[in-house]
């Protein structure tokens, strides 16, 4: 039997996931989408149904699960579709320092932000492949850095870039493509749930989902293999090179002014 092929959106119930679906659906994709919000999923759907375009899948799935990957593969089979693209969005971060946090959480942090993305990546490498398409996994500018106050959040995102920048490399010839999308702040319910302020971040880094959104198509598309949106950003991602002891005291100090006490999770 021959599948249908989809662009596959995870965390795609709101924020950049949710620009990202927009567009590829403005774009002429079929989507599947994937979230554990299944509200936020059919309201999107449904949005994108009333511009004449064809209505996505809604798959409300909890990838912080082992087995929903598998699940959602299933689903995807019995209903006759594959991914061409795989958009993967899902991600959460803690704030507060490592040795206070919840173990079980940063665990789970760990579980999305890199194994679901790595899983659901390899799963569907094969029909990726066949149909020339790619993988679009968003990063963060937060992937370039060790973060002290968002310690394990900014090694998961460095996992990202360097996982997809290798995989570009292996994917060319095939057809096939791998970019990491760096964002930096977005204001999206993302900081509002971890208890993060906005306040202290230069405006010239920030940009909307939508903004991060067509940067990273426009970037996919290209097959270009590193989108970082905006020119504050790319400045900022040139800190990298500066010298370990004086960027990390600077960015424990950013990310204690921009923590609210009572809030220290955030999951999209």
């Amino acid at each position: 039997m021959q599948r249908q092929p989809v662009v596959l959106v995870t965390g795609a119930s709101t924020g950049i996931g949710a620009a990202l679906a927009r567009i590829f659906a403005a774009e002429g994709h079929r989507l599947a989408l994937v979230a554990r919000s299944e509200a936020g999923l059919v309201a999107l759907a449904d949005a994108i149904e009333n511009t004449g375009k064809p209505r996505p899948l809604v798959l409300p799935y909890d990838l912080t699960r082992a087995e929903s990957s598998g699940l959602l593969s299933t689903q995807l089979t019995a209903k006759g579709f594959e991914p061409a693209i795989v958009v993967n969005n899902a991600g959460f971060g803690l704030v507060g320092q490592a040795g206070t946090l919840d173990r079980a959480e940063q665990l789970r942090m760990i579980d999305l932000n890199v194994r679901a993305l790595t899983d659901l990546t390899l799963r569907f490498l094969p029909s990726v492949v066949r149909h020339k398409g790619g993988v679009l996994n968003v990063a963060s500018v937060a992937g370039f850095l060790p973060g002290p106050g968002m310690a394990v959040y900014y090694a998961t995102k460095a996992y990202v870039i360097s996982f997809t920048e290798a995989l570009a490399q292996e994917l060319a010839g095939s057809g096939a493509t791998a970019t990491a999308l760096c964002p930096g702040p977005v204001p999206t319910g993302f900081q509002d749930r971890a208890g993060m302020s906005l306040a202290e971040m230069p405006k010239f880094m920030m940009l909307s989902a939508e903004e991060v959104a067509r940067a990273g198509y426009r970037g996919f598309t290209a097959g270009r293999r590193l989108v970082v949106p905006g020119f504050g950003n790319k400045v900022a991602s040139l800190a990298k090179f500066l010298p370990r002891q004086l960027v990390l005291p600077s960015l424990q100090r950013m990310q204690r002014r921009r923590t609210t006490p009572s809030r220290s999770f955030a999951r999209s």
